[in-house]
Protein backbone atom coordinates (compact mmCIF):
# COMPACT_ATOMS: atom_id res chain seq x y z
CA UNK A 1 0.00 0.00 0.00
CA UNK A 2 1.36 3.42 -0.93
CA UNK A 3 1.89 6.14 1.66
CA UNK A 4 -1.11 8.07 0.31
CA UNK A 5 -3.50 5.13 -0.05
CA UNK A 6 -6.59 5.18 2.13
CA UNK A 7 -7.07 2.02 4.22
CA UNK A 8 -10.11 -0.05 3.32
CA UNK A 9 -13.01 0.24 5.76
CA UNK A 10 -13.39 -2.83 7.96
CA UNK A 11 -16.10 -5.33 7.12
CA UNK A 12 -18.46 -6.97 9.61
CA UNK A 13 -16.22 -10.05 9.39
CA UNK A 14 -13.22 -7.89 10.31
CA UNK A 15 -15.08 -6.43 13.28
CA UNK A 16 -16.07 -9.88 14.50
CA UNK A 17 -12.45 -10.99 14.25
CA UNK A 18 -11.48 -8.19 16.64
CA UNK A 19 -13.07 -10.10 19.53
CA UNK A 20 -10.67 -9.92 22.47
CA UNK A 21 -8.25 -7.68 20.56
CA UNK A 22 -7.69 -3.94 20.51
CA UNK A 23 -10.86 -2.17 21.68
CA UNK A 24 -13.26 -1.07 18.94
CA UNK A 25 -13.78 2.69 18.74
CA UNK A 26 -17.33 3.63 17.74
CA UNK A 27 -19.27 6.89 17.60
CA UNK A 28 -22.79 7.81 16.56
CA UNK A 29 -22.98 10.63 14.01
CA UNK A 30 -25.64 12.14 11.76
CA UNK A 31 -24.01 14.52 9.26
CA UNK A 32 -21.26 14.63 6.64
CA UNK A 33 -18.97 17.14 8.43
CA UNK A 34 -19.08 15.23 11.72
CA UNK A 35 -18.60 11.91 9.92
CA UNK A 36 -15.42 13.31 8.35
CA UNK A 37 -14.10 14.24 11.80
CA UNK A 38 -14.88 10.77 13.17
CA UNK A 39 -13.64 8.83 10.16
CA UNK A 40 -9.90 8.66 10.78
CA UNK A 41 -10.31 7.78 14.47
CA UNK A 42 -13.19 5.27 14.48
CA UNK A 43 -13.64 1.65 13.47
CA UNK A 44 -17.42 2.05 13.26
CA UNK A 45 -19.63 5.08 12.75
CA UNK A 46 -23.26 4.42 13.58
CA UNK A 47 -26.18 6.43 12.27
CA UNK A 48 -28.42 5.95 15.28
CA UNK A 49 -32.14 6.51 15.55
CA UNK A 50 -31.15 8.84 18.39
CA UNK A 51 -31.05 11.34 15.52
CA UNK A 52 -34.71 11.91 16.32
CA UNK A 53 -33.87 13.32 19.74
CA UNK A 54 -30.44 14.83 19.06
CA UNK A 55 -31.14 16.53 15.74
CA UNK A 56 -34.91 16.71 15.34
CA UNK A 57 -35.97 17.46 18.91
CA UNK A 58 -38.28 14.47 19.30
CA UNK A 59 -39.05 13.25 22.83
CA UNK A 60 -37.89 9.70 22.03
CA UNK A 61 -36.70 7.54 19.14
CA UNK A 62 -40.20 6.24 18.46
CA UNK A 63 -41.07 8.93 15.92
CA UNK A 64 -38.04 8.27 13.70
CA UNK A 65 -38.89 7.14 10.17
CA UNK A 66 -37.12 5.17 7.48
CA UNK A 67 -36.88 8.38 5.46
CA UNK A 68 -35.00 10.10 8.29
CA UNK A 69 -32.58 7.19 8.61
CA UNK A 70 -32.07 7.19 4.86
CA UNK A 71 -31.38 10.93 4.75
CA UNK A 72 -28.85 10.89 7.58
CA UNK A 73 -27.36 7.58 6.45
CA UNK A 74 -26.53 9.04 3.04
CA UNK A 75 -25.08 12.16 4.66
CA UNK A 76 -22.76 10.19 6.94
CA UNK A 77 -21.75 7.85 4.11
CA UNK A 78 -20.43 10.85 2.17
CA UNK A 79 -18.06 11.63 5.03
CA UNK A 80 -16.56 8.18 5.53
CA UNK A 81 -13.58 6.53 3.87
CA UNK A 82 -11.93 4.50 6.64
CA UNK A 83 -14.69 3.65 9.15
CA UNK A 84 -17.46 1.09 8.70
CA UNK A 85 -20.98 2.51 8.40
CA UNK A 86 -23.82 0.92 10.39
CA UNK A 87 -27.40 2.24 10.38
CA UNK A 88 -30.21 1.67 12.87
CA UNK A 89 -33.48 0.16 11.74
CA UNK A 90 -36.08 2.53 13.24
CA UNK A 91 -39.04 1.54 15.39
CA UNK A 92 -41.77 -0.15 13.36
CA UNK A 93 -39.44 -1.09 10.50
CA UNK A 94 -38.68 -4.67 11.60
CA UNK A 95 -40.81 -5.78 14.56
CA UNK A 96 -43.58 -7.17 12.35
CA UNK A 97 -41.39 -10.05 11.25
CA UNK A 98 -38.36 -11.19 9.27
CA UNK A 99 -39.79 -10.34 5.85
CA UNK A 100 -40.53 -6.74 6.84
CA UNK A 101 -37.09 -6.47 8.43
CA UNK A 102 -35.43 -7.74 5.25
CA UNK A 103 -37.26 -5.28 3.00
CA UNK A 104 -36.31 -2.28 5.11
CA UNK A 105 -32.75 -3.42 5.86
CA UNK A 106 -32.11 -4.14 2.18
CA UNK A 107 -33.41 -0.69 1.27
CA UNK A 108 -31.16 1.03 3.82
CA UNK A 109 -28.08 -0.85 2.67
CA UNK A 110 -28.81 -0.48 -1.05
CA UNK A 111 -29.44 3.27 -0.87
CA UNK A 112 -26.75 4.29 1.65
CA UNK A 113 -23.96 1.79 1.09
CA UNK A 114 -23.95 0.82 4.77
CA UNK A 115 -22.13 -2.37 5.67
CA UNK A 116 -24.69 -3.44 8.27
CA UNK A 117 -27.85 -2.56 10.15
CA UNK A 118 -28.45 -2.50 13.90
CA UNK A 119 -31.66 -3.63 15.51
CA UNK A 120 -32.82 -3.77 19.11
CA UNK A 121 -34.01 -6.82 20.99
CA UNK A 122 -32.76 -10.13 22.30
CA UNK A 123 -34.27 -13.61 22.18
CA UNK A 124 -37.47 -12.46 20.48
CA UNK A 125 -35.39 -11.00 17.61
CA UNK A 126 -33.22 -14.09 17.08
CA UNK A 127 -35.38 -15.40 14.24
CA UNK A 128 -35.20 -12.05 12.45
CA UNK A 129 -31.43 -11.77 12.88
CA UNK A 130 -30.96 -15.29 11.51
CA UNK A 131 -33.26 -14.52 8.57
CA UNK A 132 -31.32 -11.37 7.67
CA UNK A 133 -27.84 -12.86 8.02
CA UNK A 134 -28.82 -15.89 5.95
CA UNK A 135 -29.76 -13.48 3.17
CA UNK A 136 -26.58 -11.44 3.15
CA UNK A 137 -27.44 -8.64 5.57
CA UNK A 138 -24.96 -8.16 8.42
CA UNK A 139 -26.62 -7.37 11.74
CA UNK A 140 -25.36 -5.66 14.88
CA UNK A 141 -27.47 -6.54 17.90
CA UNK A 142 -28.50 -4.31 20.81
CA UNK A 143 -29.59 -5.59 24.24
CA UNK A 144 -29.98 -4.24 27.74
CA UNK A 145 -31.67 -0.87 27.60
CA UNK A 146 -33.39 -0.77 24.23
CA UNK A 147 -34.74 2.78 23.78
CA UNK A 148 -37.38 1.74 21.24
CA UNK A 149 -39.02 -0.26 24.05
CA UNK A 150 -38.93 2.66 26.50
CA UNK A 151 -42.69 2.52 27.11
CA UNK A 152 -42.70 -1.15 28.11
CA UNK A 153 -39.43 -0.86 30.06
CA UNK A 154 -40.81 1.98 32.17
CA UNK A 155 -38.22 4.56 31.17
CA UNK A 156 -34.49 4.69 30.49
CA UNK A 157 -33.54 2.49 33.44
CA UNK A 158 -30.52 0.26 33.97
CA UNK A 159 -31.33 -3.28 32.82
CA UNK A 160 -30.06 -6.58 34.17
CA UNK A 161 -30.13 -5.96 37.90
CA UNK A 162 -31.15 -8.70 40.32
CA UNK A 163 -33.46 -11.31 38.82
CA UNK A 164 -33.36 -9.49 35.48
CA UNK A 165 -29.70 -10.44 35.03
CA UNK A 166 -30.47 -13.84 33.50
CA UNK A 167 -32.78 -12.29 30.90
CA UNK A 168 -30.18 -9.85 29.59
CA UNK A 169 -27.52 -12.58 29.47
CA UNK A 170 -29.92 -14.86 27.58
CA UNK A 171 -30.75 -12.04 25.16
CA UNK A 172 -27.08 -11.46 24.39
CA UNK A 173 -26.48 -15.18 23.85
CA UNK A 174 -29.50 -15.41 21.53
CA UNK A 175 -28.32 -12.48 19.41
CA UNK A 176 -24.86 -14.00 19.04
CA UNK A 177 -26.18 -17.47 18.23
CA UNK A 178 -28.53 -16.00 15.61
CA UNK A 179 -25.57 -14.63 13.66
CA UNK A 180 -25.02 -11.02 14.75
CA UNK A 181 -21.40 -9.94 14.23
CA UNK A 182 -21.40 -7.70 17.34
CA UNK A 183 -23.78 -6.57 20.04
CA UNK A 184 -24.28 -3.27 21.84
CA UNK A 185 -24.74 -3.55 25.62
CA UNK A 186 -26.56 -0.46 26.83
CA UNK A 187 -26.97 0.60 30.44
CA UNK A 188 -26.26 -2.71 32.16
CA UNK A 189 -24.23 -3.30 35.35
CA UNK A 190 -20.49 -3.49 34.69
CA UNK A 191 -20.09 -6.99 36.13
CA UNK A 192 -22.91 -8.28 33.92
CA UNK A 193 -21.33 -6.65 30.86
CA UNK A 194 -18.05 -8.40 31.75
CA UNK A 195 -19.84 -11.73 32.10
CA UNK A 196 -21.55 -11.30 28.72
CA UNK A 197 -18.28 -10.26 27.08
CA UNK A 198 -16.58 -13.40 28.37
CA UNK A 199 -19.49 -15.62 27.35
CA UNK A 200 -19.88 -14.46 23.74
CA UNK A 201 -17.66 -15.16 20.74
CA UNK A 202 -18.65 -11.84 19.12
CA UNK A 203 -17.52 -8.37 20.23
CA UNK A 204 -19.54 -6.46 22.79
CA UNK A 205 -19.77 -2.69 22.42
CA UNK A 206 -20.57 -0.87 25.61
CA UNK A 207 -22.55 2.28 26.29
CA UNK A 208 -23.09 2.65 29.99
CA UNK A 209 -21.68 -0.85 30.48
CA UNK A 210 -18.05 -1.77 31.26
CA UNK A 211 -14.51 -0.86 30.27
CA UNK A 212 -14.08 -4.61 29.78
CA UNK A 213 -16.33 -4.62 26.70
CA UNK A 214 -14.65 -5.24 23.34
CA UNK A 215 -15.44 -1.67 22.29
CA UNK A 216 -17.23 1.51 23.29
CA UNK A 217 -19.76 3.82 21.65
CA UNK A 218 -21.11 7.27 22.47
CA UNK A 219 -23.18 9.84 20.62
CA UNK A 220 -20.63 12.31 19.27
CA UNK A 221 -22.78 15.31 20.26
CA UNK A 222 -22.77 14.09 23.87
CA UNK A 223 -19.02 13.49 24.17
CA UNK A 224 -18.32 16.86 22.52
CA UNK A 225 -20.49 18.61 25.11
CA UNK A 226 -22.89 20.21 22.64
CA UNK A 227 -25.81 20.02 25.09
CA UNK A 228 -25.20 21.53 28.52
CA UNK A 229 -28.46 20.16 29.97
CA UNK A 230 -27.87 16.50 29.00
CA UNK A 231 -25.50 14.80 31.45
CA UNK A 232 -26.09 11.04 31.71
CA UNK A 233 -23.72 9.19 34.03
CA UNK A 234 -22.24 7.06 31.23
CA UNK A 235 -21.10 10.02 29.10
CA UNK A 236 -17.68 11.57 29.54
CA UNK A 237 -17.37 14.99 27.97
CA UNK A 238 -14.20 15.37 25.97
CA UNK A 239 -15.07 18.94 25.01
CA UNK A 240 -17.40 21.83 25.82
CA UNK A 241 -18.44 22.80 22.32
CA UNK A 242 -21.90 23.87 23.40
CA UNK A 243 -20.51 26.57 25.67
CA UNK A 244 -18.02 27.68 23.02
CA UNK A 245 -20.73 27.82 20.37
CA UNK A 246 -23.07 29.88 22.54
CA UNK A 247 -20.28 32.36 23.32
CA UNK A 248 -19.52 32.69 19.62
CA UNK A 249 -23.19 33.26 18.78
CA UNK A 250 -23.48 35.86 21.54
CA UNK A 251 -20.40 37.69 20.23
CA UNK A 252 -21.84 37.68 16.71
CA UNK A 253 -25.18 39.03 17.94
CA UNK A 254 -23.42 41.79 19.90
CA UNK A 255 -21.36 42.88 16.90
CA UNK A 256 -24.36 42.90 14.57
CA UNK A 257 -26.37 45.06 16.97
CA UNK A 258 -23.37 47.41 17.38
CA UNK A 259 -22.84 47.52 13.59
CA UNK A 260 -19.32 46.18 14.14
CA UNK A 261 -19.96 43.31 11.73
CA UNK A 262 -19.47 43.18 8.84
CA UNK A 263 -16.23 45.14 9.06
CA UNK A 264 -14.55 46.63 5.94
CA UNK A 265 -12.58 43.43 5.37
CA UNK A 266 -15.83 41.44 5.14
CA UNK A 267 -17.52 43.48 2.40
CA UNK A 268 -16.84 43.98 -1.31
CA UNK A 269 -16.05 46.99 -3.49
CA UNK A 270 -16.09 47.42 -7.26
CA UNK A 271 -12.32 48.14 -7.20
CA UNK A 272 -11.16 44.73 -6.06
CA UNK A 273 -10.39 42.02 -8.62
CA UNK A 274 -12.92 39.29 -9.36
CA UNK A 275 -12.27 36.02 -7.55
Amino acid sequence: MSATAIPTAPTPRDIRARKGGAPLVCLTAYSTPIARLCDRHCDIVLVGDSVGMVVHGLPSTLGVTMEMMMLHGKAVARGLERAMLVIDLPFGAYEEGPAQAFRNAARLIAETGAAAVKLEGGAHMAETIAFLTARGIAVMGHVGLTPQAVNTLGGYRVQGRGQDRARVLADARAVAEAGAFAVVLEKVPADLADEITAALDIPTIGIGASVGCDGQILVVDDMLGLFADFKPKFVKRYGALGDAAEKAIAAYAEEVRARAFPAPEHVFSDKEPQT
